[in-house]
């Protein structure tokens, strides 16, 4: 009965890394594959890189990646293994497969759009009738994905602020236990104008007045394949 369910489930994943680079490449993506040992991770206060040899195995293909798009490759898409130190745990594993993808001259709405379209194409290869399935829940892909502002998610769902619960440290603990398990169980939801304290690598967006809420135009975005979320 396992080697049954197993095989069920290579067969599945499978078929997703097929309609994942369908869609990449009918958007004129190119695919790479970037170095999965390197000298030195992304700073992340919060993700712990694995020594190897002297140096480091990926966390993300994110470096390396961005040295392409700046070197004059403005599409593309990888599909690799990434490392984590001490990320085993309900939602995590320390070794997964990531899809990561990089547009320049776009920014993140634009690519909010593009991960919308994406998602719908990898469940109509599927088979499925514009729907996904996911922990006995039924969540509709045809209604435009809903989109929420961290503020505005912190507001309806949190006891605090962004900025208390930065200065508490707290932050990540908050969104991941409190405020993401109450989203998207209807239709997807983007969650995004993160604090610019979240993440590195990032342009500050043009058009608050506060400067502390992160932009890019030229976004990346990433899944992970294998946790156990």
């Amino acid at each position: 009965m396992r080697q049954t369910q197993i095989k069920t489930m290579l067969q599945l994943r499978n078929r997703v890394l097929r309609a994942l680079r369908a869609f990449f490449e009918s958007v004129d993506y190119l695919e790479v594959e970037t170095p999965i040992r390197i000298p030195a991770p992304a700073p992340e206060a919060h993700i712990d890189p694995e020594p190897a040899g002297g140096e480091f195995l990926q966390t993300s293909p994110e470096l390396c990646m961005k040295r392409l798009l700046v070197a004059g490759y403005p599409r593309l898409f990888q599909i690799c293994r990434c490392f984590r130190r001490a990320e085993r745990g309900r939602r995590h594993l320390p070794e997964f497969t990531l899809l990561e993808w990089y547009t320049a001259d776009r920014d993140y709405q634009d690519m909010m759009d593009q991960t919308e379209a994406l998602l719908k194409h990898v469940a109509r290869s599927l088979g499925n009738d514009g729907t996904l399935a996911f922990q006995g829940q039924t969540i509709d892909l045809e209604r435009p994905f809903q989109r929420m502002t961290v503020d505005e998610a912190f507001q309806t769902l949190a006891a605090c602020t962004p900025e208390e619960a930065l200065a508490k440290g707290n932050f990540d603990e908050i969104v991941g236990c409190t405020i993401e398990p109450r989203l998207g169980w209807e239709r997807p939801v983007f969650l995004y104008d993160y604090p610019a304290e979240c993440a590195a690598l990032a342009r500050l967006k043009p058009d608050r007045h506060a400067p502390n809420v992160l932009s890019s135009t030229s976004e990346g975005l990433n899944y992970a394949m294998d946790s156990a979320n």
